[in-house]
Formats: structure tokens, C-alpha cells, sequence
């Protein structure tokens, strides 16, 4: 899960001023990798900027929807009452995920938690190509990869 340690802690505030940089370019932020729900806390107030700025939140977790509603971890219920679709669960490499965008193995779950995005929004389409990767190429010649491809 999350390694403490790890990283570069950022303030929300800096964040939030480098997403108004781009905010005419998305429709969101994305919570993941260090477990967002063990940084809870730290990352309410981010969560809550980009929802004043009329953008969506969606967090993926490794923990259980039923635990996160406990405020387990302590702060979750903080973030969680910020998100609106949060995808659940443990990646598992044993059950790759063929029907859904952006989880990554069968068994996580969405849960939308607000009216703003509805269910089944992330099944792909008769027709659409269920894999798909997206590369990001830096200023400095370094590239980041997202996605799954096949091979």
C-alpha cells in the first residue's frame, strides 16, 4: 500500500495552484498511488479546492468502501464525503479487468457517491478498444505510462 517516506510531500495549496494552471485543460483529478485513504487528512483540502473549481474527484483505493465509511483509516470519512466515484479494492494481477475503464483488476468496485458522474460510465462500449495506454512526455525527455496494454 502506502510507504511513508516516499515522495515529495506538496502542500494543497501548491497543488492546487499548479491544477489552476490547467484547469481549463481537465474535467478532474484522480487520487492515487500512495494510498490516498492512508493520507487522508492531507489530501481533504486538495479535494476540496478541485471541487470549488467545478472539477471531479475520483479516488482509487485499496481499501473496502465498508471500512472507509468507519473512518477506517482515521480521516477517510473526511476525503470520502469530497469524492465522487471512488473504485474500491486490491489490484490483482490474477484478474485483469476486460469490461470497465480505469480499474485495473475485476474485482475492485465503483461506487458513485454524487449525482455528477452516472453508472456505467466506465464500461466500454461494444466496439471500443478495451485496452488502452496513455504516454506523457515530460520537458526533460522523461515518459510516463498509464494503462495496460495487451503485450
Amino acid at each position: 500500500m502506502f510507504e511513508p517516506g516516499i515522495g515529495t510531500p506538496v502542500e494543497a495549496a501548491d497543488l492546487l495552484a499548479r491544477l489552476d494552471r490547467v484547469r481549463d485543460q481537465v474535467q478532474g483529478v484522480t487520487l492515487l498511488g500512495g494510498e490516498p485513504f492512508e493520507q487522508a487528512t492531507a489530501l481533504a483540502p486538495f479535494a476540496r479546492g478541485a471541487q470549488e473549481r467545478g472539477l471531479s474527484v475520483m479516488a482509487f483505493t485499496g481499501h473496502l468502501f465498508e471500512d472507509l465509511r468507519l473512518d477506517r483509516p482515521p480521516g477517510a470519512r473526511q476525503l470520502l464525503a469530497l469524492v465522487d466515484v471512488l473504485v474500491d479494492g486490491p489490484y490483482r494481477a490474477d484478474l485483469p479487468e476486460r469490461r470497465r475503464r480505469w480499474s485495473g483488476s475485476a474485482n475492485q468496485r465503483f461506487h458513485f457517491l454524487t449525482g455528477r458522474h452516472a453508472p456505467g460510465v466506465e464500461l466500454v462500449a461494444p466496439g471500443e478498444i478495451e485496452r488502452t495506454i496513455e504516454l506523457r512526455l515530460r520537458p526533460d525527455g522523461t515518459m510516463d505510462r498509464s494503462g495496460w496494454p495487451e503485450k
